[in-house]
């Protein structure tokens, strides 16, 4: 077994790259995940997350560049890996003919850090009959299943790809809740992967926008939204097209009044509006949908 390095972060990627034929599904991807936070991976599908968590897994080798997960490499000792990060995605494909207490011996076996009191913990609170058969579990109860197995041996590091995707509401209100508590209670770190961005902005202090294999915005998520504004222009004389202002990414409107979402200063942007006849009758910050949505019509443009 290689032993680990020791590292403050839980992932450092550094210049990945990976191609399928002539697809690029990641370009040169560097990313430093520190500990104990909320990790949010946003990016429409196909943008390369789910390629990007295969790499942390071990089940890609970086074509180039360094993957480093808890300071190991993931290909090199996956026992070393696996045996410290939980995982779930959206297929969380479980057998189905186990009931859920033998689910629960059966994943015992491959965790020496397994908590048999918090496991049966978990499974109270997710409301989870021990003799119920996987298959006759709702979407929600399995992908309760799923997280109390990712959960139950108190891993280092949870990865969460699309766990919510397709879930009823209140099944997806319980999944967080369990994130929110597995990061406050004991300082552990978690990458969620999503392309529900209202879900990401509630639980994540940190953020990775991903785009054609890329990321193009990474940091505190109360940073990114900071040096984001959606801003109301009303001009004078009505305007077929929003007139060119620095640090516009997206628009729309008619006539005399528009909306933009901008980045910058925005003292800057008001420079710039007040130059072209225009006054900002309103201003907010935009949400986290709102931004990534801007910052990609900005990018196709």
């Amino acid at each position: 077994m290689i032993a680990a390095l020791p590292t403050e972060s839980v992932i450092e990627l550094r210049d990945v790259t990976r191609r399928f034929g002539a697809t690029t599904a990641l370009d040169q991807v560097s990313l430093t995940v520190p500990r104990g936070v909320v990790f949010g991976l946003v990016g429409a599908n196909g943008a390369g997350k789910t390629t990007l968590i295969k790499h942390l897994l071990g089940l890609f080798k970086a074509q180039s560049g360094t993957v480093r997960v808890l300071g190991m490499d993931p290909v090199a000792d996956p026992p070393g890996v696996l045996s410290r990060i939980g995982y779930l995605s959206e297929e969380n494909d479980l057998p189905g003919w186990m009931r859920v207490h033998e689910l629960l011996r059966y994943t015992r076996s491959f965790y020496a850090a397994w908590d048999q009191a918090y496991a049966e913990k978990l499974r109270q609170q997710f409301g989870l009959d021990s003799a119920s058969r996987i298959k006759d579990l709702s979407k929600g109860h399995r992908a309760r299943a799923g997280l109390l197995i990712a959960l139950a041996h108190r891993p280092e590091f949870l990865i969460l790809d699309e766990p919510s995707s397709g879930l009823d509401p209140l099944a997806r209100r319980d999944i967080l809740g369990a994130i929110i508590r597995t990061v406050a209670d004991e300082g552990r770190t978690v990458l969620f992967s999503s392309h529900l961005l209202d879900e990401v902005e509630r639980v994540s202090d940190h953020v990775a926008m991903m785009y054609q294999g890329r990321i193009f915005h990474c940091g505190l998520l109360d940073d990114i939204k900071a040096t984001h504004h959606r801003v109301t222009l009303r001009f004078p004389e009505p305007q077929a097209r929003l007139p060119l202002l620095a640090g516009v990414l997206a628009s729309e409107g008619s006539e005399r009044e528009w909306t933009a979402v901008c980045s910058g200063a925005l003292d800057e942007f008001q420079v710039a509006a007040a130059a072209a006849g225009a006054e900002i009758v309103e201003r907010q910050v935009p949400t986290l949908d709102e931004i990534f949505l801007a910052e990609v019509a900005a990018k196709k443009s």
